[in-house]
Protein backbone atom coordinates (compact mmCIF):
# COMPACT_ATOMS: atom_id res chain seq x y z
CA UNK A 1 0.00 0.00 0.00
CA UNK A 2 1.51 3.25 -0.99
CA UNK A 3 0.55 6.81 0.02
CA UNK A 4 -0.60 8.94 -3.06
CA UNK A 5 1.82 11.96 -3.95
CA UNK A 6 -0.56 14.46 -2.90
CA UNK A 7 -0.72 13.21 1.09
CA UNK A 8 3.30 12.77 0.84
CA UNK A 9 3.11 16.75 0.46
CA UNK A 10 0.73 17.16 2.52
CA UNK A 11 2.52 15.24 5.53
CA UNK A 12 5.78 17.29 4.28
CA UNK A 13 4.17 20.49 4.60
CA UNK A 14 2.74 20.19 7.75
CA UNK A 15 5.75 18.71 9.50
CA UNK A 16 7.61 22.21 7.95
CA UNK A 17 5.17 24.14 9.37
CA UNK A 18 4.83 22.49 12.68
CA UNK A 19 6.83 24.99 15.34
CA UNK A 20 9.63 24.11 17.59
CA UNK A 21 8.61 25.48 21.06
CA UNK A 22 11.48 26.23 22.99
CA UNK A 23 12.24 26.10 26.69
CA UNK A 24 14.08 24.27 29.25
CA UNK A 25 14.90 20.70 30.04
CA UNK A 26 17.08 18.62 32.47
CA UNK A 27 18.34 15.24 32.16
CA UNK A 28 17.79 12.86 35.50
CA UNK A 29 19.65 9.85 36.26
CA UNK A 30 17.34 8.04 38.03
CA UNK A 31 20.44 5.67 39.86
CA UNK A 32 22.45 8.86 41.43
CA UNK A 33 19.47 11.48 41.59
CA UNK A 34 22.45 13.66 39.25
CA UNK A 35 20.63 16.34 36.95
CA UNK A 36 21.79 18.35 33.92
CA UNK A 37 19.73 21.21 32.90
CA UNK A 38 20.00 23.04 28.94
CA UNK A 39 18.12 25.37 26.95
CA UNK A 40 16.47 24.39 23.81
CA UNK A 41 14.91 26.06 20.96
CA UNK A 42 13.05 23.01 20.27
CA UNK A 43 12.30 20.93 22.75
CA UNK A 44 10.78 18.07 21.16
CA UNK A 45 13.58 16.96 19.55
CA UNK A 46 16.24 17.82 22.08
CA UNK A 47 15.96 14.37 23.60
CA UNK A 48 16.29 12.75 20.73
CA UNK A 49 20.08 14.99 19.98
CA UNK A 50 21.25 14.02 23.25
CA UNK A 51 20.44 10.02 23.30
CA UNK A 52 22.29 9.85 19.80
CA UNK A 53 25.21 11.08 21.47
CA UNK A 54 24.94 9.32 24.24
CA UNK A 55 24.27 5.60 22.40
CA UNK A 56 27.39 6.80 19.90
CA UNK A 57 29.52 7.21 23.38
CA UNK A 58 30.25 11.13 22.54
CA UNK A 59 28.30 13.39 24.41
CA UNK A 60 30.98 16.12 25.44
CA UNK A 61 29.15 16.23 29.07
CA UNK A 62 31.35 13.15 30.47
CA UNK A 63 29.38 12.88 33.71
CA UNK A 64 26.29 12.51 31.96
CA UNK A 65 27.92 10.11 29.26
CA UNK A 66 29.45 7.85 32.49
CA UNK A 67 25.88 8.08 34.35
CA UNK A 68 24.61 6.97 30.60
CA UNK A 69 27.34 3.80 30.42
CA UNK A 70 27.39 2.86 33.74
CA UNK A 71 23.29 2.71 34.34
CA UNK A 72 22.18 2.41 31.17
CA UNK A 73 19.46 4.31 28.41
CA UNK A 74 16.19 3.14 31.19
CA UNK A 75 18.06 5.22 34.36
CA UNK A 76 18.30 8.06 32.30
CA UNK A 77 15.06 10.25 31.57
CA UNK A 78 14.55 13.59 29.89
CA UNK A 79 12.08 16.58 31.78
CA UNK A 80 10.95 19.36 30.43
CA UNK A 81 10.55 21.82 33.19
CA UNK A 82 9.24 24.97 31.10
CA UNK A 83 7.87 25.95 27.82
CA UNK A 84 7.55 29.17 26.15
CA UNK A 85 4.58 29.06 24.07
CA UNK A 86 4.37 32.33 23.03
CA UNK A 87 4.36 32.00 19.50
CA UNK A 88 5.35 35.75 18.68
CA UNK A 89 8.39 35.59 20.75
CA UNK A 90 11.40 37.26 18.75
CA UNK A 91 14.91 35.18 17.92
CA UNK A 92 16.43 37.70 20.41
CA UNK A 93 13.59 37.41 22.98
CA UNK A 94 13.88 33.62 22.87
CA UNK A 95 17.23 33.91 23.54
CA UNK A 96 17.24 36.27 26.16
CA UNK A 97 14.67 34.40 27.89
CA UNK A 98 16.68 30.99 27.61
CA UNK A 99 19.16 32.59 29.31
CA UNK A 100 17.47 34.00 32.16
CA UNK A 101 15.46 30.67 32.93
CA UNK A 102 18.55 28.47 32.83
CA UNK A 103 20.03 30.64 35.53
CA UNK A 104 16.32 30.35 36.91
CA UNK A 105 16.35 26.63 37.03
CA UNK A 106 19.94 25.65 37.61
CA UNK A 107 19.00 27.37 40.88
CA UNK A 108 15.55 26.15 42.07
CA UNK A 109 16.99 22.30 40.52
CA UNK A 110 20.40 22.27 42.21
CA UNK A 111 21.17 21.26 38.70
CA UNK A 112 24.64 20.24 38.02
CA UNK A 113 26.36 20.94 34.59
CA UNK A 114 24.20 23.00 32.27
CA UNK A 115 23.87 21.76 29.16
CA UNK A 116 23.68 24.58 26.48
Amino acid sequence: MTMDRERKRQLVRDYKEKSATPGIFVVRCLATDERWIGPSRNLEAQQNGIWFQLRLGTHRVKPMQEAWNTHGEDNLVYEIVEAFEDEDLTSYLVQSMLKERLAYWREELGAGLALG
